[in-house]
Order: structure tokens, then sequence, then C-alpha cells
């Protein structure tokens, strides 16, 4: 029986990556799926978690909740992305195992390896060097999770595994002035920029890191695909396996929203790791493939911006 039959509960549906999965759901003939919002089930509480989960009887889970943000968000407020990301993932897994839930799988990122991991990163690189320090505690939270995971299966056999996606973008992203990532916050500065006949646009660090990004709709597909193995990998990358430095993004996305001003860069603002692409073999080999073509991809996410301005 394919997991699409199964009682679907999607944590985190609101988000980004849980809009895009809900929406693969139903497009693949999901019909039995489960949501709460943040005010119905708040994910930190441990007691509300496990009786909702008892209540509600979900077969599959994705958790897909997470509280994210770029540099200056990680920077900022390291307090609440090590607490909340660690308390939602530590209660909704042990909740599903407590109340039967049988296949889950846990959303990481690629922040989980280190700063200076070979590149492109194999998933056994994981805990063999130092974090970036701009999202350690985002980072700490998440291999938490993917540990989790990997513990409860190997001692309950229980089918709980992760994915580890690269950068993201696209419909539903988080388009705020200072704790948005890098392709939403250009998107708006540029957006702005062009609006206001503004001079030029300021882009932080020295443009030169080289960086992947998938849009959200291939990692939704990426984890259904997973979802349908029968022994998928405890934790496998998901990446488009295609890179560009962040002086090549900002020209991509200065052409896609129209702006005709000039583009500089702050020298003095932090650059984060100077590479960062997954090996994402391993999931290749699995049967699934990336789709979305970046300045297509740009597109869309910009047209998904313009709809949030009203």
């Amino acid at each position: 029986m394919s997991f699409l039959d199964s009682r679907i509960y999607v944590a985190g549906h609101r988000g980004m990556v849980g809009s895009a999965l809900v929406r693969a759901l139903h497009e693949r003939g999901g019909k039995d799926i489960i949501t709460a919002t943040h005010a119905e089930l708040d994910l930190r509480r441990q007691a509300n978690v496990e009786t909702w989960l008892g209540q509600n009887k979900p077969d599959t889970v994705i958790l897909a909740a997470a509280k994210v943000g770029g540099i200056h968000a990680n920077s900022t407020y390291p307090a609440e992305f090590i607490y909340d990301n660690l308390m939602m993932a530590a209660n909704v897994i042990h909740g599903a195992y407590a109340s039967g839930v049988k296949r889950l799988l846990f959303l990481g990122s690629s922040c989980i390896y280190p700063r200076l991991a070979p590149q492109p990163m194999p998933e056994d690189c994981l805990l063999t060097g130092s974090l970036e320090g701009t999202n350690e505690a985002y980072a700490l939270a998440k291999i938490a999770g993917l540990k989790l995971c990997q513990h409860y299966r190997s001692q309950y056999g229980v089918m709980f595994h992760s994915a580890m996606p690269t950068n993201l973008y696209g419909p539903g992203d988080n388009y705020h002035p200072d704790n948005s990532h890098v392709i939403p916050g250009l998107l708006r500065r540029f957006h702005e920029a062009k609006v206001n006949q503004t001079e030029a646009v300021t882009v932080w660090g020295t443009g030169t890191p080289l960086r992947e990004f998938l849009h959200v709709d291939d990692l939704a597909e990426a984890c259904l695909h997973l979802l349908e193995l029968d022994t998928p990998p405890d934790w496998v990358n998901v990446g488009s396996g295609q890179e560009c430095s962040i002086g090549e993004l900002a020209q991509t996305v200065k052409r896609v929203v129209g702006y005709k001003g000039e583009l500089r860069f702050d020298t003095t603002k932090p650059d984060g790791t100077p590479r960062k692409l997954l090996d994402s073999h391993l999931i290749q080999s699995l049967g699934w493939k990336p789709r979305v073509n970046l300045e297509a991809g740009l597109g869309e996410a910009y047209a998904a911006f313009l709809k949030t301005l009203p």
C-alpha cells in the first residue's frame, strides 16, 4: 500500500516547505491529510503534542515545522533557534513513536555539515568538524532531530528517517526585511528599489561565496519519493547539484525583477560559509532528480512575492 493511502500529518503546513508538501500530496492523490495551526497546537509543548497525536492518530508524519531565518536572524536569536527547533523535533518524533506512528520524515538542513566540509558535502561528513558559527544553534537542533530519527529507527524498528535539503526558495517564502533568507531578501530589496527608483542595491558580503539553491516544489517531490521507498537511508541530501556565487545570484534576481540601478557589495558584513554544495548522488541513485531551472524558478518566486504585496 502506498503511504498516500494512509492518514498523513504535515507539521508546519503554513510554511514554505509544509505548504509545498500539502500541494504535492493533493496533486498525487492523498485523501487524508491532517494539519494543525500553531494556535491549535504548539509543537514546543510535549503534553499537547502527545495528546493531539493520540487523538488524531496519523499513520505518517512529515515534520516540516521549524523556526527558520537567514544569517541576521540566526546570529541575533540563537537561543530561540536552538530551543524552538530542539523542542519541536523531540516532541513530534517521540510523540509519533508513542502514538504508534510507523513512518516519519524529518526535514533538516544542509547547515548540519561542518563549515569546512569537503565539497560537495557527502552524508558521511556529519559531525567531522566545527559548524558555521552564524547558524550553529539551528544546525545543532537539526542534527539532534536527525539523530533522534536514526536511533528510534534502530532501537524501536520504526521507519523514521530524514532529508537534508540545500537552500530553498519558492512560493510561501518569508520576505521579512531583516529575518529572511538570501533569495526572498534579494527579491524584496530589488523590487522595492525598482518601485522607489533607488540608485543602488547593497548586498551583504563580498559576493564570492558559492551557494546551491533548490525550488521548494522539487524538495516536496523528493520527500514523497523517499516516503515511497521501503528502506530509505537514515538521512539523505536533497540538492540541485548546481551552484552559483552570491554575486551571480544577485545579478540574476536583478534581471528577473527588472531593476536597472547599480549593484554594490558591503564587504564589512559577514559572508558565512565560503562554499556550500551538497553531494546528492545518493538520492539521485534512488530515482529522484530536480526539475526546476533556477532562473525560471526565480521568476515564479517573484510572481508569488508580488501576490503577497496587497
